[in-house]
């Protein structure tokens, strides 16, 4: 299907590149050939010289195509479940920003992953990895990076050198330990017990429903079982029974059994209706960071409220080895009286402060998301004078959350600290 000269989509099984779209070559910029059963690029597909975006998912490769090398404007890249085992050096064009290589047969990344400086967000999950190369501390502007579910027999320390790190997943690697808590027998409930209602939401590693459970409103997720870009769901439902209870996190209530296509399935509180989504999920265009509608303001107090909620939240994960991995306004439920809720587990990985020296380095990457969710409130929240010690106070905590030497920022209970003179 071609939607115009700049952007074209195409899923027809094709074996092999179409070179009717070299008619394009001046004018195209996103490329879509995902669902296809492609294993190579012509040498000359440099030709595309304005391509700022391409998406080959789903097909047959067993190499990333060292053309793109030379396709100086291409940005984001996406090669999702093939069969990639070959990443030659220098097979990326320096001007990537965002790369996506879930759910393929990757051992080994390349040296020169390290000359990729504007790298911003990096999909791993899903592949052979034993190592990262060192080099990977170069990538200075790299904020999330998934590398769940690989073969990493030890952390990679050399992450915990990334002034920008924010967002990290690393569950389901050998190196991993299952949480203690893991293994807490929940109450089982029959699938056939459960009358379900409508679905409340969708995510990568699985559907919610409301259900009915003897005259009771729940939540169900129904888990894919399938890999996604963060991780494994299994991992996602073993951290969520970890987890425990907080006021600010969704807890669990039982598992189902009895699935009819076998699923794992968690039932979960309900939500009341009156909670809504904080913000919304990056855009091609903002690559890490979540987009807000234009409208969408919030009072000084309301803001502080909230933080202060997942401030506690994550104290609390962090206090039980969790670190979430994906501490985004997206996925931070809130109502009108600006109570807040963290939700959505599927990048969540756990680590043991006995084994890791690393262990408060851990809670400091994600202190970072914490400081980038302050500067988004305060530029959604009226400023008003009224409330400038507020405003004063978070600045200078977002400051110090940010700080890009990780040793420098504060812990969860020194955010907590500071945010509990202002209650």
């Amino acid at each position: 299907m071609l939607s115009d000269t700049s952007s074209i989509k195409i899923a027809s099984g094709l074996k092999t590149f179409p070179i009717e779209l070299y008619k394009y070559e001046d004018s195209l910029e996103v490329l879509d050939l995902t669902d296809n059963n492609l294993s190579s690029l012509p040498d000359d597909f440099y030709r595309f010289k304005k391509l700022k975006r391409l998406f080959l998912s789903n097909n047959q490769f067993n190499h990333i195509p060292k053309v793109l090398a030379k396709l100086t404007k291409l940005s984001m890249i996406g090669i999702r479940n093939n069969q990639i085992k070959i990443f030659e050096e220098n097979s990326l064009p320096l001007s990537t920003r965002w790369l996506i290589l879930t759910d393929n047969k990757i051992e080994k990344l390349p040296q020169s992953i390290g000359d990729l400086t504007l790298l911003q967000k990096c999909m791993l999950s899903g592949n052979q990895l034993t190592s990262l190369p060192s080099t990977i501390s170069k990538c200075e502007n790299l904020e999330l990076l998934r590398i769940s579910a690989n073969k990493l027999e030890v952390f990679p320390s050399q992450l915990l050198l990334l002034p920008k790190l924010s967002w990290l997943a690393y569950g389901g690697n050998p190196f991993c330990k299952k949480h203690l808590d893991s293994n807490i027998k929940l109450p089982t409930i029959k699938w056939h017990d459960l009358e379900i209602k409508e679905l409340l939401g969708q995510g990568a590693s699985g559907n919610i429903y409301k259900a009915i459970y003897q005259k009771k409103e729940f939540a169900i997720k129904v888990f894919k079982g399938e890999m996604t870009s963060d991780g494994l769901p299994k991992e996602e439902m073993d951290i969520n029974i970890s987890m425990g209870v907080h006021k600010n996190l969704i807890n669990p209530i039982a598992h189902v059994s009895e699935h009819p296509k076998g699923r794992d399935i968690l039932m979960l509180e309900l939500i009341p209706k009156s909670y809504k989504n904080l913000g919304l999920p990056p855009s091609l265009k903002s690559c890490s960071r979540d987009i807000y509608p234009p409208e969408f303001k919030l009072s000084i107090k309301s803001s502080l409220k909230i933080l202060q909620g997942m401030a506690s939240a994550a104290f609390h994960m962090h206090q039980r080895g969790i670190m979430h991995g994906d501490f985004y306004a997206h996925n931070i439920l809130f109502d009108k009286d600006a109570n807040s809720i963290l939700c959505d587990f599927g990048a969540a990985s756990y680590y043991e402060a006995k084994d890791f020296n690393v262990s408060n380095n851990l809670e400091q990457l994600e202190v970072r998301a914490f400081g980038y969710l302050i500067e988004e409130l305060l530029d959604i929240s009226k400023q008003d004078n009224k409330h400038k010690s507020i405003i004063e106070l978070l600045n200078k905590l977002k400051i110090l959350c940010l700080d890009e030497i990780v040793i420098n920022r504060p812990l969860f209970k020194d955010i907590l600290k500071q945010l509990g003179n202002k209650c």
